[in-house]
């Protein structure tokens, strides 16, 4: 009885301090999420002071001024959760999220890009509607959600393009066009597939006859959903995982387009007739072939560093929280749009 009664003792104290260990490590996340919201609270009154200059494409950094080169042009790319037609919403909420968020930084002087990958759950101020589309205001939420708010279309491209510009310290949006799952298919398969290396474990879990570990596949029709979109949500952190597979997938697509357009000069052709079939954009067609034919014509291939991921902070509470390293991120969108200022 004495040795029962004393494993129960034991099991109890381990028990407790377990409990008392979950709560510590909870009570530091949560004190850790409160000074990420506080600086990011404390760097928009910042730049609250510094809109003027903002307004006249000007940004401060490290005692410098810089003003927006004309040669760059920022074109936000989004991929939509939605299936089907994207047609018009009156109910606020129900033209999707923005799933997938990209900013093209193309240099129209030397036919060059460069892409931002942007986590979707950042955090950032956004402009929120109630059910019938009335605003009430901004809040800071994930960014994701600035589509959601919108009429799923023009709306919501254009409410998601503020809330970025806001974000990357007042950056102008020159153009944006959005895509959604069903039109993924479409613009893999006009360049003949894309072939990626799985190396993440998550999607190599979830479809493992589909993917092993390792393996080389050739992505085609429905199988490129499964492997850009899919991702965990139970997973901490999921998101971030899935943007990385999403990167490895872009510079594939984007190698297996110039290899396809050298073969076949159609190639152009055909995806310029997908995004004007497919697309929300308020882009002329002759800027995204424009955009397309300095991609895919130019001999230098697109390296990992032309591919820029945020470094940043994951809260996971009932939804993903990413809090991006604001210092680096000015610093990205500086070099990336900017030049100092004579």
């Amino acid at each position: 009885m004495k040795k029962q009664n004393m494993i129960r003792w034991i099991a109890g104290a381990a028990l407790g301090i377990a409990c008392v260990g979950f709560g510590i490590h909870a009570y530091y996340r949560y004190e850790e999420r409160e000074a990420a919201v506080q600086e990011m609270e404390a760097r928009g009154q910042q730049e609250n002071k510094d809109a003027e200059d903002q307004k006249n494409g000007i940004l401060t950094w490290n005692g410098k001024k810089y003003r927006r080169n004309t040669a760059m042009r920022a074109i936000l790319c989004m991929g939509i959760d939605t299936k089907g037609e994207m047609a018009s919403q009156v109910v606020s909420g129900k033209g999707g999220d923005a799933d997938a968020i990209f900013l093209i930084a193309e240099d129209a002087s030397r036919d060059q890009a460069q892409i931002v990958l942007i986590p979707r759950n950042t955090m950032t101020e956004i402009e929120v509607f109630d059910y019938f589309g009335e605003p009430l205001g901004t809040e800071t939420q994930q960014l994701t959600l600035a589509y959601a708010f919108g009429d799923g279309r023009e709306e919501s491209c254009e409410l998601t393009a503020e809330a970025l510009s806001k974000l990357l310290f007042g950056l102008k949006i020159d153009g944006y066009f959005a895509v959604n799952m069903d039109s993924i298919p479409y613009f893999n398969d006009a360049v003949g597939g894309v072939p990626v290396t799985v190396d993440d474990e998550m999607v190599a879990n979830q479809y493992p006859e589909d993917f092993k570990m390792g393996e080389t596949v050739n992505l085609i029709g429905d199988l490129t959903e499964k492997y850009v979109r899919f991702r965990d949500v139970d997973e901490e952190g999921s998101a971030s995982i899935r943007l990385h597979r999403q990167k490895g997938y872009l510079k594939a697509f984007i190698q297996k387009a110039k290899e396809s357009q050298a073969a076949d000069k159609t190639t152009i052709t055909r995806l310029v007739d997908g995004i004007q079939k497919l697309a929300i954009t308020n882009m002329a067609k002759d800027q995204y072939m424009d955009m397309g034919l300095a991609l895919l014509n130019s001999p230098d291939a697109m390296e990992d560093g032309d591919f820029i991921e945020l470094s940043g902070k994951i809260y996971q509470g009932k939804f993903e929280e990413f809090y991006p390293d604001m210092d680096e991120l000015k610093e990205i969108v500086i070099n990336l749009f900017y030049k100092e200022k004579a």
